[in-house]
């Protein structure tokens, strides 16, 4: 028998599926008046729409009636930089197949969060998603994308749930490629700054440069950690400049934390790429942006999010990684020594 809730709090799309033991996809269904819910499915979410007096989101129906296909779009990552790639390259890719990109804002590390952004993208009809790191690797946004049945295309990530799609540039490769730029330069002293601990292209990339290192006798990686985020790299590269033995380049995991080292090395009265080399990856508009203009990585974030957009309208799959540019700029030079 159904149970009813509590009257006294508002109730979710999410609190209606458990209540009635549907998806929050059915219970979207039911709403919007789809003609594809059984009878008897209707008439159970109906019922416990009645005893909870669950009100749903007048956008979201709007959207839902309005005709049309449609995507959604997850967002958990700190950078605006990242955050510009993906939103013009899904909109690109889903105005480019006749599809409406929904975008919901998620909170990572937050569960109850997560599933719900996941639902109101269900809610507002949403038939696939576009997930960005770091919550294409979080199981409770990937839990609720399975329950919800929509299809899902992760960007940056590795195909850890079946059923998903992924689009990402070689982190491994990548790195190591940069860090042997910088050690053919001279450099046999390079910092490192290590990118969130719960994305997997942060272990990859470190482990690209430290194969590079490795191989050459004498050099050294000295690794501080970051999250990806220009405070962490302005406070990595402090710490990197403050060892006994400095380091004459530093390669960071983003161009966000590149960005923060660059201030560091400003900070602490030195000179790019006189004093100190400084590298990035993901080549984002900011890489063009600063002072020095940023030697890094094109990972092409936005050709990747309307890729995303386009398998997600049009269907397709992925066969190997998405290439990735190494890119020279002002940054980067021979140590004086």
């Amino acid at each position: 028998m159904t149970t009813k809730a509590s009257p006294h709090r508002n109730h979710t799309m999410s609190d209606v599926a458990r209540l009635a033991g549907v998806s929050p996809m059915t219970v979207s269904r039911v709403v919007n008046g789809d003609a594809r819910v059984r009878e008897a499915t209707r008439e159970k979410v109906e019922k416990v729409i009645r005893e909870t007096g669950y009100v749903p989101d007048p956008a979201a129906r709007i959207l839902a009636r309005a005709g049309g296909g449609r995507i959604g779009l997850l967002y958990a990552n700190p950078s605006n930089a990242y955050l510009a790639e993906v939103l013009s390259g899904a909109l690109e890719g889903a105005r480019s197949v006749g599809l409406l990109l929904l975008i919901e804002p998620s909170r990572a590390g937050a569960p109850d969060e997560e599933r719900e952004a996941v639902q109101r993208l269900a809610a507002g009809g949403a038939q696939g998603v576009i997930v960005p790191p770091p919550l294409g690797e979080s199981a409770a946004t990937l839990d609720a994308i399975a329950a919800s049945g929509m299809k899902a295309v992760v960007l940056a990530a590795p195909v850890i749930r079946d059923g998903l799609i992924s689009l990402r540039v070689d982190d491994r490769g990548a790195a190591q490629e940069m860090t042997q730029y910088l050690l053919d330069l001279g450099h046999r002293q390079i910092g490192f700054v290590e990118g969130r601990q719960d994305q997997s292209a942060s272990a990859d990339r470190r482990m690209g440069a430290q194969a590079a290192v490795d191989a050459i006798n004498g050099a050294m990686l000295w690794a501080e950690a970051g999250d990806f985020t220009y405070r962490s790299g302005f406070e990595a590269g402090q710490r990197l400049l403050a060892r006994s033995q400095r380091p004459t380049a530093i390669f960071a995991s983003n161009d966000d934390m590149a960005a923060g080292v660059l201030a560091a090395v400003h900070a602490a009265g030195l000179s790019t790429p006189g004093d100190i080399s400084v590298a990035g990856f993901d080549d984002t508009y900011l890489a063009a942006s600063v002072w020095p203009t940023l030697t890094t990585i094109r990972q092409p974030v936005a050709e990747m999010a309307r890729s995303a957009a386009v398998i997600l309208g049009r269907g397709g799959e992925t066969d190997g990684p998405v290439p990735h540019q190494f890119i020279s700029r002002e940054s980067t030079a021979s140590p004086r020594d």
